[in-house]
């Protein structure tokens, strides 16, 4: 069977994938080196962004940033780390939904005020962020980025309110969309999570005193924390060395808008999101795309690393054998060395090799959590074909992403996904899979198993705000070089 890929133009070999979000992280641990802990921290949240990564640490009077481009074993070396002295401290990882990828964007973002000095790192988007952005530079207030998360910064350096409770309260009225952040001041940490819960936030005890919040709950396991909990849609969590201070900012709204894809594709397997562990999920998930779309096969192979559980899962519930079928180069997708011309004409085969003897001359159930642009899919079927594989039947653990997602997540443009415009049978044909299914939009939900309310605007188009729909993340990007 052949298909319309030519593989010399695959080198970008994360194209297909939705693109993380960012990760937040927001520690306060009396007499600790809260910099080397957040470092820690923040290498556990590498998976959410890998453009960026910034720490910003107070000492209880001054507070000191460091942020660069690039991941968090290239933007601090023990010597930054030496000079960021402190008990308070915010990071991030980030990966740009809002704004480019220049250093300008790169997060936390770090201002003097009339209250203080001000730090905020920021998951999420803001759709109204535009309006918002206008109205601060009506005002007369100039903006150095492109990004959400700076309109949020100035808004909290005017707010009312005598504490810094009645000042998140008072800027998250005017905040529509998502946002699970952490705010940083002189001598406090705030954690934060919006009144639709759309992105993960979870706080934790430290083992040494002190608390520490984080957009996944392995980052804070890391840590060591202990008495993990989730942030609540409209809380405000003031982190301190006894308990926590909590504040019912906003009321949840009445119907919340979790975030489907941290269980199909972002979080960790080891997080808990929505009270749920994402590796029992993605298991679920699997087990119900074998009873929706059984194949006569030999294999069930994942497509690492998210669909591993998904790929077990159908395996149990099919009763046909697992085996690895691709090892990933965790690494060569981060290298800012360009790949010869020879090295560039392997196209996916630099990032996976086929172990042939789980392959040849069997029939395979290939597993993955998505399919967004369609230009991976097609290279690595070609690499089983290569191998030996006599069928290559495609199974994906959600339904077809026919819109984008302007809640924080690169999905793509209309224009870019696939599915906003094939048939399934189209896109089969276009990856050149003997067969081709999607996950519904039911089953999914059964897999997830929970009362809450989830964000499916990716599967649907029904999004839980009112949307400018041609909007684009450099949307911003006009007057800045």
């Amino acid at each position: 069977m052949t298909n319309n890929f030519n593989i010399e133009n695959t080198l970008n070999l994360n194209k297909d994938a939705p693109r993380e979000e960012c990760g937040v992280l927001g520690i306060y641990a009396p007499h600790e080196d809260v910099a080397r802990m957040a470092f820690f921290g923040l290498y556990a949240l590498q998976h959410r962004g890998q453009e960026a990564a910034g720490l910003a640490v107070s000492d209880g009077q001054t507070l000191r940033l460091h942020k660069d481009i690039g991941l968090v074993s290239q933007v601090f070396s023990p010597t930054t780390l030496a000079k960021m002295d402190g008990d308070y401290a915010i990071g991030h990882t980030r990966y740009s939904t809002t704004g480019s990828s220049s250093a300008r964007n790169a997060q936390p973002f770090l201002i003097d005020t009339q209250y203080g000095p001000l730090a905020l790192a920021h998951n999420g988007n803001l759709v109204n962020a535009a309006a918002l952005r206008s109205k601060i530079m009506h005002s007369g207030v100039g903006l150095s980025s492109t990004s959400d998360t700076e309109v949020m910064t100035m808004m909290l350096a005017g707010a009312q309110g005598e504490t810094w409770f009645e000042r998140l309260k008072d800027a998250m009225q005017h905040w529509e969309g998502a946002y699970s952040l952490v705010l940083l001041t002189k001598d406090q940490v705030f954690a934060v999570r919006d009144p639709w819960g759309v992105r993960p936030l979870s706080v934790g005890l430290l083992p040494g005193g002190g608390h520490a919040a984080a957009s996944e709950s392995g980052a804070l396991r890391t840590l060591g924390c202990e008495a993990i909990r989730e942030v609540q849609p409209g809380e405000i969590v003031a982190l301190s060395d006894t308990a926590l201070k909590v504040n019912q900012a906003l009321k949840p709204a009445k119907k919340t808008a979790f975030c489907t894809f941290e269980h199909i594709y972002f979080s960790r397997p080891d997080a808990v999101w929505d009270g749920r562990t994402i590796h029992t999920v993605r298991h679920n998930l699997g087990k119900e795309l074998a009873m929706q779309a059984p194949a006569e096969a030999d294999v069930v192979i994942p497509i690492p690393d998210s669909s591993i559980p998904a790929a077990i899962g159908y395996a149990a519930a099919s009763g046909i054998p697992y085996n690895d079928g691709f090892i990933k180069n965790r690494y060569i997708g981060r290298t800012f060395i360009e790949p010869t011309d020879s090295l560039r004409k392997q196209g996916v085969a630099l990032k996976y090799n086929v172990i042939l003897e789980n392959i040849q001359g069997k029939r395979v159930i290939l597993v993955d959590d998505s399919i967004v642009r369609g230009n991976t899919t097609g290279p690595l079927i070609q690499l089983l074909r290569n191998a030996g594989a006599k069928q290559v039947h495609v199974r994906i653990t959600c339904p077809p992403i026919r819109h984008p997602c302007f809640m924080g997540v690169d999905m793509g443009t209309y224009e870019e996904l696939i599915a906003a415009h094939q048939t399934v049978e189209q896109i089969r044909q276009h990856v050149g899979a003997d067969s081709l299914a999607f996950l519904s939009l039911e089953g999914m939900m059964k897999a997830i198993d929970s009362k809450n309310g989830y964000c499916n605007a990716c599967f649907t188009g029904e999004y839980p705000f009112v949307i400018q729909k041609d909007i684009v993340k450099t949307g911003f990007e006009q007057n800045l070089g």
